[in-house]
């Protein structure tokens, strides 16, 4: 059966931050919303998965080597593999994050670290 989702209703009922709620599967991607604050991972790369941040509320700096890009609610940006990045959060934001099944861990995701 299909099921549709509100990504609204599903990001606003994670009451964690830092929490991936799966909420599907397309291709062998995992769609997670996850809740963020005042948090930035460290530079890393994903080698084998481009990844993507879509913000449903807030906004954040995604920081590469070129610079810093402000991506505000509503608008999503695709990080391609190999592309050395890092999310810096300050205010409340929730993310729809899409990426290969396997793309995060400890070996690719950067720490966390409060800034």
């Amino acid at each position: 059966m299909l099921k549709k989702v509100n990504l609204k209703s599903a990001v606003d009922a994670v009451d964690k931050l830092y929490v991936y709620e799966k909420i599907g599967r397309l291709n062998g991607h995992n769609l997670s919303v996850v809740n963020v604050e005042n948090r930035t991972l460290d530079f890393h790369i994903h080698e084998n998965s481009d990844e993507l941040f879509y913000v449903i509320k807030g906004s954040f700096h995604l920081e590469v080597d070129e610079g810093l890009i402000k991506v505000d609610e509503g608008e999503l940006i695709i990080v391609p593999k190999g592309t050395r990045h890092r999310p810096v959060v300050r205010a409340l934001t929730k993310f729809l994050m899409i990426e290969l099944d396997g793309t995060l861990n400890k070996e690719n995701s950067g720490d966390l670290y409060e800034s």
